[in-house]
């Protein structure tokens, strides 16, 4: 049995010690490399004689940035991804729940880390790298390693403004990659096509599935995805068959009609996550993939990444949606309708138990007991599910369909955003008296209504530029004389709805 994540790139390193692990655009790292680079890693981190405690990350997206991460584990602790082009406020926020002892910076992350008046120490990778490995000491750490062990913290979007860290475990993650490399058949002859950012949760199937099975992972460069034709080049070129994008990735190479131009023959496993998929762009890639195996794959942050999946077995026509399938492997799902099991066709909240749920967020009990309960349907003893705020139903041929977001929470670009977040950044800018927002699901656009005559939306973009990342910038903005509110003095998200509506026609 697996207690450690570690375990798997041992034992891939031993059996296929100069095969390349991760390659970017300057650098590749076989697995024995890999390991080496990241017991030096926790080598260097083994001085701080901490266990199970957080330590940030931030650098730019590399194969050696993965060593950090491993390093962070070899030394006994987890690690927290840091996207180094976010605010400065927001970055300072995670820091103020994660008490981080040290951050983990790389030559090109250095400059923004000490703009980060961070108080903490501030490791350069490349300065820790050629620490020589202490065997006996890391093993000493391993031999009181247990698989309920913090692997990673990801902090997601708070409705408070306060983003929120879901600690996730080893065997969480065991679990995961288990159940998904056996799924879709990943070996060591796989070439993933990475696109998610390490700091977003669907990179972490990429990362383990790698380490387990000896596939390769190639690390798409971020600015290809604007360019289609050279994103679909790239993938021809370095041999992808195999890839696990968001659908805004997928939507735009179908948009601009890239796929007619270059359809590279390697991809041969094409899957979906983060959002849903609209099927339009779907049919677009099935047509010039008649033989490809496709996927439609679900699941938030405290289920490790995934908890249902559909692989496509039959045509669906561009206005019906795509299911989200069935429950992974090892994991529950059910849809309640107030107390009880929402029947088929009946609409209800979308709950998960199993192996994959996270323990809850770092450092916030309050928010961990409202989102892990109790399970209503065992009064017996005690047994936690999340629930996810996602509306869901079973269709007739018993699979799940996902329907909305309960609250205000919505995926967007492939991120998780509550829109109370933006809120709370737009309403702290000056000559703003106030905002609101909602989401237009079809067109896939944040729309911001706002009060505020002298503010501009070039003066609004401007300064939300040092509040929040580029993915949560409204996509519409609409000046009004007033907000409207509700009788109990709540802003009236339907009537600005209704508002939205009318004016779009």
């Amino acid at each position: 049995m697996i207690r450690n994540i570690l375990e798997y790139l041992e034992a891939t390193a031993a059996r296929l010690p100069e095969k390349i692990a991760f390659a970017g655009k300057e650098e590749a790292l076989s697995f024995q490399a890999l390991m080496d680079l990241s017991k030096s890693v926790g080598t260097f981190l083994l001085r701080y004689e901490k266990r199970n405690a957080p330590i940030a990350v931030m650098m730019e997206k590399t194969p050696a940035s993965v060593t950090a991460f491993l390093g962070c584990v070899y030394s006994g602790n987890f690690y927290t991804p840091i996207d180094s082009t976010m605010p400065k406020e927001r970055i300072l926020s995670i820091f103020q729940t994660l008490q981080p002892q040290v951050l983990l910076v790389d030559e090109k992350s250095k400059k923004t880390a000490e703009y980060l008046d961070y108080t903490g120490e501030t490791i350069i990778l490349e300065e820790i790298s050629h620490t020589k490995a202490e065997e006996d000491a890391l093993l000493k750490i391993r031999k009181t390693a247990i698989d309920a062990d913090p692997l990673y913290a990801l902090f997601t979007s708070g409705s408070t403004g306060i983003p929120k860290g879901v600690i996730i475990t080893h065997h969480s993650v065991v679990n995961l990659t288990e159940w998904y490399t056996e799924t879709f058949e990943i070996t060591e002859k796989e070439i993933i096509g990475n696109q998610a950012p390490f700091y977003f949760d669907s990179s972490i199937k990429d990362i383990y599935a790698v380490l387990k099975t000896g596939a390769a992972m190639e690390i798409i460069p971020k600015q290809l995805f604007s360019f289609p034709m050279k994103l679909m080049e790239y993938v021809d070129e370095k041999k992808v068959n195999y890839v696990d994008w968001v659908p805004s990735a997928f939507s735009i190479v179908a948009n601009t009609g890239a796929l007619e131009k270059i359809a590279p023959q390697s991809l041969k496993k094409i899957a979906f996550c983060g959002e849903i998929m609209p099927t339009k762009q779907y049919n677009m890639w099935r047509k010039k993939y008649p033989n490809a195996q496709f996927a439609n794959i679900y699941g938030p942050t405290e289920a490790t990444v995934d908890c249902t999946y559909y692989i496509v077995d039959r045509e669906f026509a561009d206005d019906e949606p795509l299911p989200i399938g069935f429950p992974c492997r090892n994991t529950d799902i059910f849809i309640l309708n107030g107390d009880r099991l929402a029947k088929e066709g009946e609409t209800g909240e979308l709950c998960i138990r199993g192996r994959c749920l996270a323990p809850g967020y770092y450092n916030n009990p309050e928010k961990t007991d409202e989102a892990f309960i109790q399970n209503p349907l065992n009064p017996h003893y005690p047994e936690k599910i999340y629930k996810t705020g996602d509306v869901a139903k079973y269709n007739e041929y018993g699979e799940i369909v996902f329907l909305a977001r309960k609250d205000h929470q919505i995926k967007h670009m492939g991120h998780r955003i509550e829109l109370g977040e933006i809120e709370a950044a737009v309403n702290s800018i000056d000559l703003v008296e106030s905002g609101a927002c909602i989401y237009d699901i079809e067109s896939q656009k944040i729309v911001l209504f706002y009060c505020g005559k002298e503010a501009t939306q070039s003066y609004l973009l401007k300064k939300l530029r040092d509040k929040v990342p580029k993915y949560m910038f409204p996509n519409i903005m609409i000046l009004l004389e007033e907000m409207p509110h509700t009788l109990n003095g709540k802003i009236d998200r339907l009537r600005l709805k209704e508002y939205y509506d009318k004016k779009d026609d």
